[in-house]
């Protein structure tokens, strides 16, 4: 089966702001996040993809513009269940309030039964972007055979959690993946199992190195024990 490369949306000025942006309709990438969608282009140009699907969020559609542009006969689709989740009141609100609500703990700890308040569950999140893939695997082998490649954008939150299905993880243990702005992660499926051949690779190791305080700490406490909701804004 098909060769999955997923790419989370560049920087986003709610990542900058440490802003739950969730399905906030006018959330941009922001100057790095231009950037690193410029980049895109020459990083993946030893791939060849038979097609992009994004997010109908515009920080998504931004971030494979600069891919599109390069390839004029690639062509786009839009996925609606590979959307931001739904984080219902919580959107928009800034991380550091969020940090309080008990349900954070249990987004940390039990994603599982979290439930977002006006929103959907993890669970239906994971559920939805899941079987998209499915769908589209299924498609594109039909269409180009099963060593075809294609290209999919989308959030920190909905590319953890079909890694960990690729994994064959609990949703319980998905907090323990991580993918910064504009990472690339490949999944091959194959008719028995999936192969995870690449997770979060920016190519630059900023993101590694010890820092007074992590983007976002302030939403999750301590940086090192909890996970960025959303996924973060990844290095200064």
């Amino acid at each position: 089966m098909p060769t999955l490369i997923l790419v989370r949306h560049g920087r986003s000025t709610a990542n900058t702001a440490g802003v739950l942006a969730g399905r906030t309709p006018g959330v941009s990438l922001d100057e790095r996040g231009a950037g690193q969608a410029a980049a895109l282009p020459g990083r993946l140009s030893a791939l060849d993809f038979v097609a992009a699907v994004s997010s109908p969020l515009q920080r998504c559609r931004e971030t494979l513009q600069p891919l599109l542009d390069a390839r004029p006969g690639l062509s786009l689709h839009t996925e609606d269940r590979i959307s931001e989740c739904d984080y219902g009141d919580w959107s928009g609100r800034k991380l550091a309030e969020l940090s309080d609500e008990p349900l954070m703990k249990v987004v940390q700890q039990h994603p599982s039964a979290a439930e977002f308040p006006g929103g959907e569950s993890m669970r239906a999140m994971q559920a939805r972007a899941v079987d998209a893939v499915r769908d589209w695997n299924a498609r594109v082998e039909e269409e180009h055979g099963e060593d075809a490649t294609y290209v999919m954008c989308s959030h920190g939150d909905i590319i953890k959690a079909l890694v960990a299905d690729a994994l064959g993880m609990h949703l319980d243990l998905f907090q323990r993946i991580h993918a910064d702005p504009c990472s690339v992660t490949a999944i091959r499926y194959t008719r028995l199992r999936p192969f995870l051949l690449r997770l979060g690779d920016t190519g630059d190791f900023a993101s590694l190195a010890p820092r007074e305080q992590a983007v976002g700490a302030d939403a999750a406490g301590d940086p090192a024990a909890d996970a960025a909701v959303g996924g973060g804004a990844g290095a200064p």
